[in-house]
């Protein structure tokens, strides 16, 4: 074993060739909260003191593969100075950038999600492999803010400026195939053979058959644009974006900026530019209140999750109020399997409620998500009335 501690292991797999795994021990999923980025920084110190390794391949234990940075600990995080940010935001860079500097080539398996943090941390490598049904992406501007981790350096740069746009503005998560397309990624393969993908790009590299350090250096390089294609890519992202994001959420305009300013610098004076532009999104109003909403969200459904434990099962339900929204609530409730009564006062209610029910799952059947059976199914677990008096075998009433 190279290293093991509570976040990362590391170990020689075969032919010189190291594993990282990323395996948060107590948590479902892995996160880059501060225990992670102290081991990260352990773990590659250990890998640089090794002798003869011939490359790295980076995975997880998880299902998914990293889902980003650990968000409960913004709060305090963003509460310090913009000085404060920088700082630390500099210091965590510098870990992946040790990463990308190992004197072996690199790659990422990705079996799962890789958000965020967790896509940065793919970027930072030579090569990246992904199972199909794996995600990617950079949805920081989600939270008010923009990929911290070099996410705005290295995506720019390797997958070209419209493209790092799309990503880093839309805040999407993409699938295998537009990664692949993109140049996200390098190849798509069955999870159980991800492994073995990744030994064989290493071993190609070091049969001379790939360039690692030829791709590592253009990745750490300038943008390649000259003054006109620099302008017209900017300019016109900035004018398109702007318009699409409006004037409260300024973090997909300030992320083009910011790849403009960094565009004809290289890796560390560009991350450089990147860490004050992420400090100043982090400092905003818009960024604490986004924060503050996803926080309250996930611990409501922490709490939804401890409720449902409790709660006694809904065999069958009723909604008082018939019309369009008593219609829509009445077709979710079937839909999910659980039959219900759509009660009101008069008939016109009930017809407009059963309509909307029917609207609705015509809309599936068009789409190809059920087929006429499965639909009539659904509207026959629809009960309208006129009486409270069919209520008295009725677990839940909404």
């Amino acid at each position: 074993m190279i290293y093991e501690g509570k976040a990362i292991t590391v170990k020689e797999i075969e032919g010189g060739i190291a594993q990282l795994d990323f395996d948060l021990q107590g948590e479902s999923v892995n996160k880059f909260n501060r225990l992670t980025i102290e081991e990260l920084h352990a773990a590659t110190d250990a890998l640089k003191a090794q002798k003869n390794l011939k490359g790295l391949v980076i995975t997880s234990s998880k299902d998914s593969f990293i889902v980003g940075a650990d968000i409960t600990e913004f709060t305090e995080l963003f509460a310090g100075s913009e000085e404060d940010l920088i700082a630390n935001n500099l210091k965590a860079n510098a870990i992946f950038s040790a990463v990308e500097d190992l004197p072996f080539p690199t790659v990422t398996a990705i079996n799962g999600i890789a958000l965020g943090g967790g896509f940065e941390m793919c970027l930072a490598t030579d090569y990246r492999v992904m199972a199909p049904k794996a995600k990617v992406g950079l949805p920081e501007v989600k939270l008010g803010i923009f990929p911290g981790f070099g996410g705005t350096v290295r995506l720019s740069r390797l997958v070209g400026v419209d493209n790092a746009v799309e990503w880093i503005c839309g805040g999407s998560e993409n699938r295998a195939d537009v990664a692949l397309k993109t140049g996200a990624v390098d190849a798509v393969v069955e999870p159980e053979k991800l492994v073995e993908a990744a030994v064989a790009i290493i071993n190609q590299c070091n049969e001379g058959k790939l360039d690692y350090e030829a791709r590592r250096e253009e990745k750490k390089g300038k943008i390649k644009l000259n003054a006109m294609e620099s302008m017209m890519a900017f300019e016109i992202s900035k004018a398109f974006v702007g318009a699409k994001a409006g004037k409260n959420y300024p973090a997909p305009v300030e992320a083009i900026k910011v790849m403009q300013k960094h565009a004809g610098l290289t890796r560390d004076k560009a991350i450089e530019v990147e860490a004050k532009g992420f400090a100043k999104m982090a400092k905003t109003n818009v960024a604490a209140c986004l924060v503050g909403l996803f926080l309250n969200d996930q611990e409501l459904k922490k709490k939804a999750k401890a409720w449902e434990k409790e709660a006694s099962e809904v065999k069958l339900a009723a909604v008082l109020g018939a019309g369009i929204m008593g219609g829509g609530i009445a077709y979710q409730s079937a839909l999910k399997g659980t039959p219900i009564i759509m009660k009101d006062i008069n008939q016109d209610g009930i017809a407009l409620g059963l309509k909307e029910a029917k609207k609705q799952l015509t809309r599936r059947v068009d789409k190809g998500r059920m087929d006429a059976g499965q639909m009539a199914d659904v509207l026959n677990s629809i009960t309208p009335t006129l009486n409270y008096g069919d209520f008295k075998d009725v677990d839940l009433v909404v």
